[in-house]
């Protein structure tokens, strides 16, 4: 008797949850997109869908003059390969750390940015590489659940933190680079022992 009373308050309580939502506005596949937010001095927040992450994200590639790396788990995005490639036909010096996803991912960026001459390198020693980074010049760190892919901006959940003026933050998501790009492999090169 217990256990059908428990079920019926949270039947009731679900059914109301699901009304209150209704009346709440549109659903998250319907949402309209959300502005970025200067979240504080010197801090940027976007999120998507159609939140204007991509665009932000080679907006920020295109100022970058000394250094750009970067950690991705999906990279798939065109735009923003093609501002990377741009970035490292005018002299700026280019790391890319891909998961070992990326190895067979067929839309995966990887090759076309090996084509053009910017050093892709793989990140075997985890379950998964996960980490969502950019490092600008030492000056710009762009992280968040974002993944740069085409999904990640027009249809799924995801926000992108912009942070400039933070110079020990930017100095430790450095250092975790360096960690991460000490232990990965050229793209395309064997498969080589898990260390971690």
């Amino acid at each position: 008797m217990r256990k059908k009373l428990l079920l019926a308050i949270a039947f009731s309580l679900g059914i109301w949850a699901y009304v209150l939502t209704l009346a709440a506005g549109p659903r998250a596949g319907n949402a309209t997109a959300v502005a970025p937010v200067d979240a504080d001095d010197g801090i940027t927040a976007l999120f998507s869908p159609s939140g204007g992450c991509t665009e932000a994200l080679v907006s920020e590639i295109n100022k970058a003059s000394q250094t750009l790396d970067i950690q991705a788990y999906t990279f798939s995005s065109v735009p923003i390969a093609q501002a990377i490639a741009n970035a490292y036909d005018r002299g700026v010096k280019v790391r890319v750390i891909l998961d070992k996803s990326q190895r067979a991912d067929h839309l995966s960026v990887a090759n076309f940015l090996q084509t053009h001459h910017v050093l892709v390198y793989i990140d075997d020693q985890h379950g998964i590489a996960h980490n969502k980074v950019m490092l600008i010049d030492g000056k710009v760190l762009i992280t968040g659940s974002f993944n740069f892919t085409k999904s990640s901006e027009e249809r799924n959940a995801e926000n992108l933190l912009i942070i400039k003026s933070r110079p020990k933050l930017i100095s430790a998501y450095q250092s975790n680079f360096e960690h991460h790009f000490g232990h990965s492999i050229p793209f395309g090169s064997p498969v080589k022992a898990k260390v971690e």
